[in-house]
């Protein structure tokens, strides 16, 4: 460590950018009722270039439940449309509603 540098222990991203990207979009989440009444909270509205793989990963583990991506959206098991909300909106993404 050395003591010249004084922002050597900030933590800062490798593309500060990134998340200002993610702000402008606006992301549409919904709960759809499927076959036998079970839940599914759609999220879609990404642009292109997210990496939605990844993201349905972290929700999904977040929420401890299963889910997919496909179709440039997001469907995640489950009637967790609150709190994908809140997960989503301190990932840095305007969600509507």
């Amino acid at each position: 460590m050395s003591e010249d540098d004084p922002f050597e222990d900030l933590d800062v991203p490798e593309d500060p950018t990134a998340d200002l990207d993610r702000s402008l979009q606006e992301l549409s989440v919904r709960t759809e009722q499927r076959r036998y009444g079970k839940h599914m909270v759609i999220i879609d509205g990404f642009e292109t270039d997210t990496d939605l793989d990844d993201l349905a990963s972290d929700l999904k583990s977040a929420l401890g439940t299963g889910g997919t991506a496909k179709d440039d959206r997001i469907e995640i098991q489950g009637d967790h449309e609150q709190r994908v909300r809140e997960l989503l909106r301190e990932q840095g993404y305007r969600v509507e509603g």
